[in-house]
């Protein structure tokens, strides 16, 4: 299985690999020209040859096109909570294939949190990038900078929309998206640790939001976002 790798820069003929990538093929992998990888230009899979290497760029001719799976049209609501299980959270949603991850500013998140996600967000973007490349994908999740839970209801477009929650207990996540059929995009939302506020639990409701439950058990909010993933793409 040929390496992976999602170009910087990219043209209709050549895709072009620039600082860690290029650092990466150069001295870590001792590319050469002549060597073939699969690269990923635009949101396109496609079969390339190294055409010049230096640690600064290395620079592929692009061959035919590879067939490529479209990530998930799952749009993930992720409150902002620890940044090390948030990242980890990022990482995990990446390789399950979710389409989009936007951070929320929720009531219970940690101000100091709060206060320091805004600085987070690049580093939130790189790391789906890497775990684009490592499952494989051939596109990189949208992160959005973090926003009020307000304004992201506000802005939400899909048509399904389903909120985890801890008082729900009658209806699961399963028989919810069984209900619904074809869903087509899916807005997903998560809470911070300790849950949603009830002023918070009513605004979900007042955008016409379903809430569901995975079950009896308390989950961390990395957990349940990532069980929540798997059900939703099962369902797909």
């Amino acid at each position: 299985m040929r390496r992976r790798f999602i170009a910087d820069i990219w043209n209709a003929r050549t895709a072009t690999l620039t600082g860690d990538q290029a650092v990466h093929l150069a001295r870590v992998l001792r590319a050469e020209p002549g060597q073939v990888y699969d690269i990923v230009a635009g949101g396109f899979l496609h079969r390339a040859e190294i055409v010049r290497v230096s640690e600064s760029e290395v620079v592929f001719t692009l061959h035919e096109e590879l067939e490529a799976n479209a990530a998930l049209p799952i749009h993930l609501l992720l409150a902002v909570f620890k940044f090390d299980h948030f990242e980890w959270a990022v990482e995990k949603a990446t390789e399950l294939g979710v389409g989009i991850i936007t951070p929320i500013l929720a009531r219970r998140t940690e101000k100091h949190l709060a206060q320091a996600s805004a600085k987070r967000v690049e580093r939130w973007r790189r790391i789906a990038l890497e775990a684009s490349k490592q499952s494989r994908r051939t596109d990189v999740p949208a992160i959005g900078d973090p926003v009020s839970l307000k304004l992201a209801l506000e802005r939400e477009t899909a048509a399904a929309r389903i909120l985890l929650s801890e008082t729900e207990q009658e209806v699961s996540l399963t028989a919810a998206l069984q209900a619904r059929g074809d869903v087509g995009e899916l807005a997903l939302a998560i809470g911070p640790e300790g849950g949603w506020t009830p002023e918070e639990m009513s605004l979900f409701t007042a955008h016409d939001w379903r809430h569901v439950t995975l079950g009896p058990r308390i989950l961390r909010a990395e957990t349940a976002a990532i069980a929540a993933i798997a059900i939703v793409s099962a369902h797909f």
